[in-house]
């Protein structure tokens, strides 16, 4: 199957996840205990297919799938150890709107916590931020984002190291300026 259009990029990606559906859903449910959030994390995956620009360079249209899902299990059992805490402008707007009416204290800190780590990723060259963003946000892995950036994957992981390097060592010397 090779896509050379949007709409047979759709079709193929329509076509492999309806053929891997079921082993999927297993798959997801085997690694969260839990069937009630498999169909909303298989469906994570068809959306990350979606925005696959390059799908003809998958040569292996299951184990891609695995991939992915694997990724999208691993960051909402991060999200559920964490309390389903994830950064959102509805309540940033909240806060800063009706202080009073809202734990102020832990919105006020996760707030800041996420201005501090956007103000150290603006620091890094665009490129880094691409991919660091991709891989620890996103979940995507090397040869995804390689794909995605038309990059090799020994360059992602090297952008990912120096990020991180990058973003350590800023994080370290303001801590050590307060």
């Amino acid at each position: 199957m090779q896509p050379s259009g949007p709409k047979q990029a759709h079709a193929w990606v329509a076509a492999v996840f309806e053929k891997y559906q079921g082993e999927l859903h297993r798959f997801l449910v085997r690694r969260l205990r839990t069937g009630q959030d498999s169909a909303d994390l298989a469906q994570e995956v068809y959306l990350r297919l979606l925005r696959l620009e390059k799908n003809e360079l998958v040569n292996q249209p299951q184990a891609y799938i695995y991939t992915i899902a694997s990724h999208v299990a691993s960051q909402f059992r991060l999200r559920a150890e964490r309390g389903g805490v994830v950064f959102d402008s509805e309540i940033a707007k909240a806060v800063l709107e009706r202080p009073r009416h809202v734990a102020t204290d832990e919105l006020l800190d996760r707030l800041d916590s996420e201005r501090q780590v956007e103000q150290l990723l603006q620091l890094l060259p665009p490129t880094h931020r691409a991919v660091f963003v991709l891989c620890k946000r996103d979940g995507l892995s090397y040869a995804e984002i390689a794909a995605q950036l038309s990059l090799s994957a020994h360059t992602v992981k090297k952008y990912v190291q120096e990020a991180t390097v990058r973003i350590r060592t800023q994080a370290w010397s303001q801590k050590e300026r307060q």
